[in-house]
């Protein structure tokens, strides 16, 4: 029998837990904050009349951390994860410097792929395995995916209200200034890390296992998906007749009400053993939205709210089952090289999304972000079939 201490998180746990989603939430809200607001703004710079320059801008930041997640997941691997992701931060705040003293969209796009330069996600949720159980480690990439839905809906209500008052320059700055607060959370905050082997994993020992590179393709789908539909959501919510400062009135609701779903999907997942029947039920509701918003277009206000609310909760819960999934089965020798090869593909479909989705909608139109969008899901489905849900392992009672 397992003791019913193994049930609970522990203090350390539940800390680690926090700091680190807070970690991963100060970075991604300076990452969001310019999607509801830039391809406005844009219209008045230089260059901003060229839609794939704004896709380029939107996703410019995931090409660098394309490059660099491996490097970085491997260097946590041989030098700890906690100089990594202090060092990946500060890269981070040089590159929002660099995009709010920018003059034209050109400018931005090199301060965005700087600040992909501080590839910290692998370093980041090695440490969260590091530092967590088995038995609780999805919890934790729960709220680590939760505090990026929950971010990503506060710079949907924030970012408008924000650019009105500070302007895109102080938008960068305030960027830099939440990357600062990062790394104070991980110098003084942050549990202390336990050692890793001093030694980065093969890369052929990663790429030769089918079931980890079936999850890369998984998350190169998602946020390929992710970043194309921004490309083409707001100005569908502006075509719907809600002005660019009122479409927090869609993404708050529909972040809050797929939270309400996650949390019993994941405990689901976690508890009940259906972790492969959430994750690919997860995966045929984002079929269903990509299908819906080529079917329905422009159809309306309400068409568009629901096919968000549907993917935001299967956006959610990927976002917490995927690295949950990925850090049971990575050897433990490299498991921040896995990580490191995970993130590579999340970056490439956060750079591809933006800059393929713009290039398509300006050269062959709107529908065939939503076809691209529903062919990777339906091939993620048939992928994910095949997969075998990892065990948790429990220890024993004494």
């Amino acid at each position: 029998m397992a003791s019913p201490d193994t049930d609970k998180m522990s203090p350390a746990e539940r800390r680690a837990g926090v700091s680190l989603a807070a970690i991963f939430a100060l970075r991604m809200l300076g990452l969001f904050l310019i999607l509801p607001v830039f391809a406005v703004h844009a219209h008045g710079m230089p260059g901003g009349d060229n839609v794939a320059m704004v896709g380029m801008a939107i996703g410019a930041y995931g090409l660098t951390q394309a490059f660099l997640q491996i490097p970085f997941g491997a260097a946590s691997d041989r030098f700890g994860r906690k100089p990594v992701i202090v060092f990946g931060l500060l890269l981070f705040i040089i590159g929002s410097v660099v995009a709010a003293l920018a003059h034209d969209v050109q400018t931005v796009i090199i301060g965005r792929v700087l600040q992909g330069a501080g590839a910290i996600s692998a370093a980041v949720t090695a440490l969260a395995a590091d530092l967590t159980r088995d038995q609780h480690r999805t919890k934790v990439m729960a709220m680590i995916g939760s505090s990026i839905g929950l971010v990503f809906a506060l710079s949907m209500v924030a970012a408008p209200l924000l650019y009105s008052l500070i302007g895109m320059a102080g938008l960068f700055w305030l960027t830099a200034a939440l990357a600062l607060g990062a790394v104070f959370t991980v110098l003084f905050v942050v549990p202390a890390a336990p050692p890793v082997p001093r030694a980065t994993g093969r890369f052929s020992e990663v790429l030769g296992d089918a079931q980890l590179m079936r999850l890369n393709f998984g998350v190169f789908a998602l946020h390929l998906m992710q970043t194309a539909m921004w490309v083409l959501v707001p100005a569908g919510l502006v075509a719907a007749g809600l002005p660019v400062a009122e479409h927090w009135k869609v993404y708050l609701p529909a972040v809050l009400l797929s939270f309400v779903v996650m949390v019993p999907a994941i405990i689901m997942a976690e508890k009940k053993g259906a972790m492969k029947k959430v994750f690919n039920s997860a995966i045929m509701l984002l079929l269903l939205v990509q299908a819906g918003l080529y079917f329905t277009g422009s159809a309306g206000l309400w068409p568009l709210a629901t096919l968000l609310t549907l993917f935001f909760i299967a956006f959610n819960v990927l976002e917490a089952t995927q690295p949950s999934w990925i850090s049971r089965i990575a050897p433990p020798h490299a498991k921040g090289t896995a990580l490191g090869i995970y993130n590579t593909l999340q970056s490439i479909g956060l750079f591809l999304g933006g800059a393929l989705g713009g290039w398509l909608v300006q050269h062959v139109g709107a529908g065939a972000v939503s076809l691209l969008g529903g062919g990777l899901a339906l091939t993620w489905l048939i992928l994910a079939s095949g997969m075998i849900a990892p065990p948790i392992r429990r220890p024993a009672a004494a």
